[in-house]
């Protein structure tokens, strides 16, 4: 968690950087819509597609003690996705410019697209670079060994805020795709002392036939497509923004990432180290245990990203002028993306329950009914999108991918539930009630400060956030919530290991 902290602080670092260089200007429109596409083919090839199928595979192998096994399947499945990467990217360098001026950012001027193209061109190199790294990152998190896959986005990060202080400033917005491609290789190279200490055999093999690769390709298979319903609600809100003017997918993905600031803190780093365990007490059928580990995830998780959106709804304004308002990022885009972020915060406790949700799902190898449910969430996403988008604008865009998630989650935790013969219910609507009372007491004293004569946005979020994290713990102290302790141990045990190391 400590290195997921550091990965989000760093990413945050990257977009205040990128904010004061590019603000939210036509250039990093072009930048943000050329790169949907590398990032498309990451995702669905790479991406967490391959690891939800491919983490509880090597799970099997290492259960058997056939460790020899294990490394033979993640040189197959490396091999493998590193060609279907390539070709994949090839076409899509080909195809970039009809697929920006029809799909992506058709409400570009020409001089627009032209810069999207030859920025796309470039940037397909880092998911070849990805689909080898993410594989490897999936044979580490399987081993329970996740610092060094923690600390990759810690990489990819940091060399992107070189490419914007030092590039950029000479080759422009080029010099963050420059970026891009250097921070792949970085996620890459930064996990390889990890494949020696667990002492990794690498095999030329390209076997489509294996039994173990196989059955990785059919897991896959119904995630992929789930995961491309998401990926096309992303496509969509490019195409949709890229329509209301100048600034519109800068300031849609400004609001999005300062979202996922706390969900990559809180619920993704718990939903890591908690997959492998998911993974290896469902190949031992220890559906008791899993239950309880699952509802103890989402549990903590609920009560860490309630008051979070609640802080992000409370706090947008000074929060945005805090972090980007300085050189090109104008009062004007604040305004744009405070507003943004406060209907994409009211989904933020709904993505992070479906971080845990649907990795139990994966745990059992059932990756068909996160989909299912995913492709209608996409639907209902796509139809309030057309309906919000007039009279709020990329806002409306924001509030749409809010609903539709929510939507999504509660229907996962319900379906869960019968796939587990229960989460522990009582205890986990218990916890979201009395998470729900203390965010409402921290919210309450947020709004009364916001009304006290503070003109600077540094001591607004510095007071903020000391008064948010006061309130809110002592109202779960009152409340007597089983969360707080939890998280407490959870600290501590963390703080003890370290000092242990």
């Amino acid at each position: 968690m400590l290195a997921f902290i550091a990965s989000r602080i760093l990413g945050l670092v990257r977009e205040v950087v990128i904010g004061a260089r590019f603000g939210t200007s036509a250039e990093y429109d072009a930048y943000l819509a050329a790169f949907r596409l590398p990032d498309l083919l990451y995702v669905l090839i790479a991406g967490g597609a391959l690891a939800s199928a491919f983490i509880p595979t090597f799970t099997r192998y290492l259960a058997a003690g056939d460790r020899l096994g294990a490394w033979r399947l993640t040189s197959a499945v490396v091999n493998i996705v590193t060609l279907i990467l390539a070709a994949a990217a090839a076409l899509a360098a080909i195809f970039a410019p009809a697929l920006v001026a029809t799909a992506i950012a058709p409400g570009f001027d020409p001089a627009a697209q032209e810069l999207t193209v030859s920025l796309m061109r470039v940037m397909l190199i880092a998911p070849v670079i990805f689909g080898a790294s993410g594989v490897i990152m999936g044979a580490l998190n399987a081993q329970q060994h996740f610092l060094l896959p923690a600390l990759a986005p810690i990489a990819y990060n940091l060399a992107i805020i070189a490419a914007a202080l030092f590039l950029a400033p000479l080759a422009g917005v080029a010099g963050l795709a420059a970026g891009v491609v250097a921070g792949a290789a970085g996620h890459l190279l930064i996990q390889a002392p990890g494949l020696t200490r667990f002492g990794a055999r690498y095999f030329p093999v390209f076997d489509v036939r294996d039994p173990g690769v196989a059955h990785v390709a059919r897991l896959m298979g119904p995630r992929v497509l789930g995961l491309a319903v998401v990926q096309l609600n992303f496509l969509i809100n490019t195409n949709l923004a890229s329509r209301l003017g100048e600034g519109a997918v800068s300031a849609l993905n400004y609001a999005w990432l300062l979202m996922l600031l706390p969900l990559g803190v809180f619920a993704q780093s718990i939903a890591t180290a908690a997959f492998p365990t998911f993974a290896a007490q469902a190949a031992r059928d220890e559906i008791d245990p899993m239950r309880h580990t699952l509802s103890a995830a989402l549990r903590v998780t609920l009560f860490l990203s309630l008051p979070a959106a609640v802080g992000l709804i409370v706090l947008s304004t000074p929060l945005v002028q805090l972090l980007f308002e300085r050189g090109e990022f104008t009062p004007e885009s604040t305004q744009a993306v405070a507003y943004a972020l406060q209907f994409f915060a009211l989904g933020l406790i709904a993505h992070a329950g479906l971080e845990i949700v649907t990795r139990g799902f994966y745990a059992v190898h059932d990756t068909r009914t996160p989909v299912i449910a995913g492709v209608a969430a996409m639907l209902l996403n796509v139809a309030l999108s057309l309906l919000l988008i007039r009279p709020l604008a990329e806002s409306g865009l924001a509030l749409a991918n809010s609903i539709a998630t929510t939507v999504e989650a509660l229907v996962l935790v319900w379906l869960i539930r019968g796939r587990l013969s229960g989460i522990e219910g009582r205890r986990v609507w218990g916890a979201l009630a009395r998470s729900g009372l203390a965010s409402a007491a921290m919210g309450l004293a947020l709004l009364g400060l916001l009304r006290l004569p503070m003109s600077s946005a540094f001591a607004l979020c510095a007071i903020g956030i000391a008064v948010g994290v006061i309130v809110y713990t002592g109202a779960a102290f009152v409340l007597r919530a089983d969360e707080l302790r939890s998280v407490r141990q959870l600290v501590q045990r963390r703080g003890q290991a370290l000092r242990e190391t």
